[in-house]
């Protein structure tokens, strides 16, 4: 995911700063509706953001002398939907690449395109389609998750593998080996990322249920008008009555 400073070719990092830069605009674009339309949510955009960035930033050695991540764009992306990580992802890449030395400044685009982009449109995708086939809430919160995770990574190899083919077996050989060096520690980090969703949105469920009905996480629960339900108050003691009575 944090493809480091210099790494990429010039040509590469160009290409791939032009590909994400639309994501990135059309987030902006996103992010200002979302705080114009529904001011309520902007603390949970805040927060949704920070998790990202503090999830992410958590950089795990791997076997193969790499490093992972875990990269919490699902949960942004299942909240807001997958534009409005486009920006918070890109934004948080430049803090981390500013502050943590992950990645760098010629290489975000291509970490944008990976991380904010494609990670966030696949753990939608999946969440949806989970929650289509009868899944509910947590599990398609764990597929949405867990799949951003994966398809980040992916695209990392695949960009790494563009970049830096192998000399016998071209661009596939090249992809092969870059997704076996991740595989070893993202597919572990990419389930315990979709256990961390469903222990979040559970606590999410509990103390922000208004926030996520908003959003349309959750079915609003229906409530009764107060006029309504003073007429329904008399016929339910009515109908007491006169089970009663015909006892």
């Amino acid at each position: 995911m944090h493809i480091a400073e210099g790494f990429l070719p010039p040509v590469h990092a160009v290409g791939w700063t032009i590909a994400a830069a639309p994501f990135v605009v059309h987030g902006a674009r996103a992010v200002g509706k979302e705080v114009r339309e529904r001011p309520e949510s902007t603390l949970l955009l805040g927060a949704a953001g920070a998790f990202t960035f503090v999830l992410s930033a958590i950089k795990l050695p791997s076997v193969t002398g790499s490093s992972s991540h875990p990269t919490g764009t699902g949960a942004g992306a299942i909240l807001f939907r997958p534009p409005v990580m486009a920006l918070l992802g890109t934004v948080v890449l430049l803090f981390q690449a500013l502050l943590l030395a992950h990645g760098g400044l010629t290489t975000l685009g291509a970490n944008a395109f990976s991380f904010a982009v494609v990670g966030p449109w696949a753990g939608y995708a999946a969440y949806r389609l989970t929650r289509r086939c009868g899944g509910g809430l947590l599990g398609g919160v764990f597929a949405g998750m867990a799949v951003a995770d994966l398809a980040t990574y992916i695209t990392t190899a695949l960009q790494l593998a563009l970049a830096f083919p192998d000399t016998e077996s071209g661009l596939a050989g090249a992809a092969a080996k870059f997704l076996g060096v991740f595989a070893v520690t993202q597919i572990p980090l990419a389930i315990g990322e979709g256990l961390l969703g469903v222990l979040l949105f559970r606590v999410l469920t509990v103390n922000a249920r208004p926030e996520l009905e908003r959003l349309g996480v959750l079915t609003p629960t229906p409530v009764l008008e107060p006029e309504k339900a003073r007429v329904l108050e008399p016929e339910k003691a009515r109908g007491t009555d006169d089970e009663e009575g015909q006892r």
